[in-house]
């Protein structure tokens, strides 16, 4: 398959004059997504009503959904459901692989993960009590610190401020070496470059489609886990739709078949119609095409950027293999920088504490559009046109 990066960007819907540098964030609209969204409200709840839980298959949309994410990144059939939220997900896997090693109480990560993960895990373990405890090191010491007082290695792939790469193949093998269960976040990944859960050997691994996939603000949370440990991993959290019945209305909780039983509340029905049609976009990718583009694309930004700005420091690995599908770069003012740019149709973001952040998306993003925001940048940068007291003030999201 080759890949034609034209097509796939004329099915997205971009405003004039802007240049979308955050879809690490929150992807565009994909062009065909208004139209589902608005079938599904009028031709299947206005018309179908309740009916169109079987009528339209409302409820098999997680599992059917979640197998055409899997095949991009990497994760055998059957094997991923979608629903709720990445924070509840992180939940259900942690919960499912700490019970899977009774023996141990560590839950190892690094301090790079993103926050809500790490809340989440000291949530569990202060639930948990008994010794349970979340132990973080820097992200380069965590292969050193896998040994055997750890019961999980979890980790996201793709730091959300850096773009630095974990070594998923090479960090599983020493997780698993070590008697440790690995629970891998993919929301910088899934969409970003290609994964191989399957060919890792992964036991456990969540994201989000709002960002890569397009699935919309709030879009639903998925979760796989590892064909080999699906009939084992109890769910933490007992919903009604993990039931093996849900419709038998038993008394008592039955886990479903696979990772049926990782679904916990009702499918979120119009958010996954506008994950469909994002996914249709999908099905033309392939991901070795994805990532050579992507690579392209940081590239010229990077070494763009570093050529003409010189106040700005890399954040970002410097080598393509060590990061994801962005750049960053570090300034003490950066989020006057980054409203400044964004005021001038170049959309990326900022993270605490200095990181202006650069999401590179093939599917839509092209290298006249690099170029431009290179430009526009480095002019910003000379003029110091961002020091303006309107670019200074802080909105409630950054």
């Amino acid at each position: 398959m080759t890949t034609d990066f034209t097509a796939t960007r004329a099915q997205f819907h971009l405003p004039e004059g802007v240049i979308y540098l955050d879809g690490n964030s929150l992807g565009p609209l994909p062009r065909a997504a208004a139209a589902r969204v608005a079938r599904t409200v009028t031709a299947e709840w206005g018309e179908m009503l309740i009916r169109g839980w079987n009528a339209a298959g409302w409820m098999d949309q997680p599992r059917r959904l979640g197998d055409r994410i899997g095949r991009l990144i990497g994760a055998e059939p059957g094997s991923v459901v979608l629903g709720d939220t990445l924070s509840i997900k992180v939940y259900q896997a942690l919960a499912s692989a700490l019970e899977m090693v009774p023996e141990r109480r560590v839950i190892l990560s690094d301090t790079g993960n993103f926050p809500s993960d790490l809340y989440m895990a000291d949530g569990l373990v202060r639930t948990l009590g008994q010794g349970y405890a979340l132990r973080t090191v820097a992200p380069e010491e965590i292969a050193a610190a896998i040994d055997e007082s750890v019961a999980v290695l979890m980790l996201t792939e793709v730091d959300y401020r850096t773009g630095r790469k974990h070594d998923m193949a090479d960090l599983t093998a020493r997780a698993h070496a070590a008697g440790a269960i690995t629970v891998w976040d993919l929301a910088h990944s899934a969409g970003a470059l290609p994964v191989d859960l399957a060919g890792c050997r992964a036991d456990f691994a969540v994201g989000c489609t709002y960002k890569y996939l397009n699935s919309g603000p709030g879009g639903p949370a998925f979760i796989y886990v590892a064909p080999r440990h699906a009939a084992r991993a109890r769910p933490a959290l007992s919903g009604w739709l993990g039931h093996e019945a849900p419709f038998a209305f038993d008394m008592d909780y039955r886990p479903g078949a696979g990772v049926e039983r990782m679904r916990v509340g009702t499918p979120p029905v119009l958010q996954l119609a506008a994950l469909e049609a994002s996914l249709e976009i999908w099905d033309g990718v392939d991901m070795a095409d994805l990532r050579a583009r992507s690579l392209e694309l940081s590239e010229a930004f990077l070494s763009g950027v570093e050529a003409a700005c010189p106040d700005l420091l890399l954040a970002s690995p410097r080598a393509g293999a060590e990061r994801g599908s962005q750049v960053s770069f570090r300034h003490p003012q950066g989020y006057a920088i980054m409203q400044a740019l964004i005021a001038e149709g170049v959309i990326g973001d900022f993270r605490a504490p200095d990181i202006l952040r650069f999401g590179f998306t093939p599917l839509y993003t092209t290298m006249e559009e690099v170029r431009a925001a290179v430009g526009i940048l480095a002019r910003i940068m000379a003029t110091g046109s961002w020091d303006r007291p309107e670019f200074h003030r802080r909105a409630a999201v950054t």
